[in-house]
């Protein structure tokens, strides 16, 4: 979806359309959620704070986050999937993979296809969608971004290599900041770059990640589309207004977030044996300490003594400015591992271009 959260905004609210909107950042210490393509020409994205996204921005416009409403309308775009396919893998509330190789309309195009279903996205929601379309999860993921918004890119299989070799690594999916530094003072700046470096070198350089460097690149990825996802941890965080250095304030709001956590299990039916306290200090600096307990636990009062545990067992180095609590090693894993077994088949989708 293109800049869902503001576009469900715009939609809802007619009289901030055409407007520069930034979803959440509004407080002092608040982040932007999502920014719509008006405030995105000042230099606004997503994950900025709102104080830059007002400096870069003056005129900008915050609204609150409202997911139950982002939810409802992601809810109608999975529907119309599913229409067209049961092998959907969503990825988050706006975005997901569909294997479209045998779909329910009999449709031999693919390109087809990801014009219907942005067509009928646009009639039910009202809003724009973006599509990529290609042999693998990877390349689909990098042509869904060439031309947003409301387009899409289809790059067929001769076409695959040509395509990621004139990239920018920075727009490989899963070469973050750190990476693409790295990549670039090896001389490593575009797809060609990495194609000519052998698998040895990039084993040396980027460990076990060297490998999936070395095929992406040559538009080789195994990975299905998986119509079941599991849920491999679940969490709540809260960012203070002003930082806090007292352990004693600080675990009143672990007792608000444990809440918050308990709520969420229980909605899912889930419980989990891993604690893990994340602290973000006052320098930006970030610290995790977990622990992993005999038997699986939901209750807030289990939670918050886990917690109170993590939270005393060394000396904190600075005032903090966001806490959060995360449950993982979940219930539903072990009776689901199956699920998640990657197959090393390599299988590329027979689709007419």
């Amino acid at each position: 979806m293109d800049a869902f959260y503001a576009s469900v905004e715009q939609l809802d609210k007619p009289e901030l359309r055409g407007k520069p909107l930034a979803v959440g950042g509004s407080s002092a210490r608040g982040v932007v959620a999502a920014a719509s393509y008006e405030a995105r020409k000042f230099g606004v994205r997503s994950a900025m704070s709102g104080a830059m996204a007002k400096k870069l921005c003056p005129h900008l416009i915050f609204v609150k986050t409202n997911f139950e409403r982002y939810r409802e309308v992601s809810n109608q775009i999975r529907k119309i999937f599913l229409e067209y396919t049961d092998l959907v893998e969503p990825l988050s509330l706006d975005e997901a993979y569909l294997d479209v190789t045998e779909n329910k309309k009999g449709n031999p195009s693919a390109s087809m296809i990801a014009q219907e279903i942005r067509n009928r996205i646009k009639e039910v929601t009202g809003l724009n969608a973006s599509a990529g379309i290609s042999i693998n999860k990877f390349v689909a993921k990098i042509a869904s971004d060439i031309n947003k918004p409301n387009g899409q890119k289809t790059i067929g299989p001769e076409e695959v290599e040509p395509f990621l070799e004139t990239l920018d690594v920075k727009m490989f999916y899963g070469v973050g900041k750190v990476t693409k530094e790295k990549m670039y003072r090896l001389g490593i700046f575009t797809g060609k770059d990495l194609k000519e470096k052998s698998l040895e070198f990039l084993e040396e350089h980027f460990g076990k990640s060297g490998r999936f460097y070395y095929n992406i690149v040559r538009g080789i990825q195994n990975s299905k589309v998986k119509s079941t996802r599991i849920q491999k941890s679940l969490a709540a965080e809260h960012t203070f207004s002003e930082n806090i250095s007292s352990e004693i304030f600080m675990l009143e709001r672990l007792e608000e977030i444990a809440f918050e956590v308990e709520s969420r299990l229980q909605k899912r039916s889930l419980a989990g044996k891993t604690v893990t306290l994340k602290i973000k200090y006052s320098d930006f600096s970030l610290q995790t300490r977990s622990k992993t307990l005999p038997l699986f636990i939901a209750s807030k009062e289990l939670i918050v003594e886990v917690v109170k545990e993590l939270l005393f067992q060394e000396k904190m180095k600075e005032s903090v400015r966001l806490l959060g609590i995360s449950i993982s090693n979940l219930n539903n894993e072990t009776s689901k591992k199956q699920e998640v077994i990657e197959q090393s088949i390599d299988v590329q989708l027979k689709l007419e271009f």
